[in-house]
């Protein structure tokens, strides 16, 4: 037998490491991934969209005349009941007068106190026509009992006397409108005086139970008729404004459970109360025109839970259109298009296969899987270019 020596043997192994690391070297290596469980749970299908919260019904205050308002001691946030007083109105002072106007009015005054004169001698040439046909129906009268004057005669002083009778009366009446014409001259000379004594004060109250949300009018002034004053409404009986695509609102049917969250607090449940049916154009922040349509949300749950929520507050929907127990469900990053349909890499030992599966429906997060895969398996989420049916692959560490 052939005796190696040393340096043989050594030649030996330095040419079975070189060849050990070649095939090292060549060998192909398996690829990295990450991997999620299949598990089975609830799955929920939403429309998610930007609302704000509103009250039900709210209630502006108006000064029902015009008149002067008192200061409004109320501030927002305070809180009323219905009936309470929330403002006072005083009557109007008169205004000030400038010189011509003094003028003007001081010459009505002098022309109503001529009229008064003037019907006052109508009076009293009136009452004398009255006496005059009264004595003449007197001595009429006298005569035909005597039989020197004709019956007719007689009738012509007594209408006569009826005709004195209704001229007294309407110079009585024109003596009346000079008098109130001559008050109402009168009063335009009043001037405003700080010290004139102000008619009675009307109380504005509130018509509901609520809270103040706004006052419109805080300071002293004088308002118009119809002036808004505050705004009162009950901050428990809110509801969220969403204006959704109107592809979407089709889902959203009245009825369907939402969640709203995002508004500082946690999140509260909601349900859908109407679809408006007219829709409206609304320009995007990309400046694309959308059609869009108001869909109005019922808070469920109840007050104190959302009691910091306010009016207007912006706050994020979730309306629910799909939601299954029991479901089969997988990270949406697990899916790839394969074929006619859906297709995921399912992890076998130290290598992945390729599994077709049927998808049901797929939210941001999730996908409802429906047939193909088993709660318990692992499959590879976001699958590199690289991995193929087949492949060896090692899982990256979380």
């Amino acid at each position: 037998m052939l005796k190696l020596n040393k340096t043989t043997w050594a030649w030996i192994a330095a040419g079975a490491a070189a060849a050990a690391a070649l095939v090292w070297a060549f060998s192909p290596r398996p690829i990295q991934v990450e991997i999620a469980a299949v598990r089975q749970g609830r799955f929920e299908q939403a429309i998610e969209e930007d609302g704000r919260t509103r009250l039900k019904e709210r209630y502006t205050v108006s000064a029902p005349v015009a008149a002067r308002l008192a200061r409004i001691a109320l501030r927002e946030g305070d809180r009323v009941s219905a009936g309470d007083t929330v403002a006072v109105l005083s009557p109007v002072m008169s205004s000030m007068v400038d010189e011509r106007s003094a003028r003007e009015a001081a010459a009505r005054l002098r022309a109503a106190a001529a009229g008064v004169d003037r019907a006052s001698a109508r009076v009293a040439r009136a009452n004398i026509s009255l006496q005059e046909a009264r004595l003449e129906q007197d001595r009429t009268e006298k005569l035909a009992g005597d039989g020197f004057v004709a019956p007719s005669r007689l009738d012509t002083t007594r209408l006569a006397l009826a005709g004195a009778r209704r001229e007294l009366e309407m110079a009585n009446a024109e003596r009346e409108v000079a008098v109130h014409e001559q008050a109402q001259a009168a009063a335009m000379l009043q001037p405003a005086s700080p010290g004139h004594k102000p008619g009675r004060p009307l109380a504005v109250t509130a018509p509901v139970s609520g809270v103040v949300l706004r006052v419109v009018q805080a300071s002293e002034a004088t308002v118009p008729a119809g002036a808004a004053l505050l705004e009162v409404g009950d901050p428990q009986r809110m509801e969220v404004l969403s204006e959704l695509l109107t592809t979407d609102a089709v889902q959203a049917q009245p009825g369907r459970p939402v969640v709203i969250e995002r508004w500082g607090g946690p999140a509260v449940e909601g349900r859908v109360r109407r679809v408006e049916p007219a829709a409206f154009t609304k320009v995007s922040a990309l400046g694309i025109e959308e059609q869009r349509v108001n869909v109005l949300i019922d808070i469920t749950t109840p007050p104190q839970a959302w009691e910091a929520m306010g009016d207007g507050f912006r706050v994020g929907v979730r309306i629910v259109t799909t939601s299954v127990e029991q479901a089969v469900v997988v990270p949406v990053g697990a899916l790839f298009p394969h074929a006619q349909g859906m297709g995921l890499y399912k992890l076998d030992g130290r290598h992945v296969r390729l599994q077709p599966v049927e998808v049901a429906a797929r939210n941001g997060t999730q996908a409802w899987v429906r047939s193909g895969l088993t709660p318990g398996e692992s499959v590879v989420v976001y699958p590199p270019a690289s991995l193929a049916d087949g492949s060896r692959v090692k899982v990256r560490a979380p």
